[in-house]
């Protein structure tokens, strides 16, 4: 894949970040069928980091509230990579 294919696949699949960059899903370039690699490797030569940290769920029984309120989980896996502002100008 070329760098404008490239970028043109991470515009589509990305969506505001409240950094005011863009955040694109792990799960969203994987189902697009590209060539996973290379656009890891673009996403990194653009400055982009994986956003380990995975919101903290709220959940329901015994005992939810006690499980959920220490920190958010990490995933051990990257699920989603967030570029800075200006990363797809």
């Amino acid at each position: 894949m070329d760098d404008d294919t490239i970028k043109s696949l991470v515009t589509r699949l990305s969506r505001p970040h409240p950094s005011g960059g863009v955040v694109i899903e792990r799960a969203a370039i994987l189902a697009d069928g590209g060539d996973f690699p290379a656009v890891m490797s673009w996403i990194t030569a653009h400055d982009g980091k994986a956003d380990t940290v995975v919101a903290a769920t709220t959940s329901r029984g015994l005992h939810g509230p006690r499980m959920n309120a220490t920190s958010p989980a990490v995933s051990p896996t990257p699920l989603r990579f967030v570029l800075p502002t200006g990363a797809l100008d």
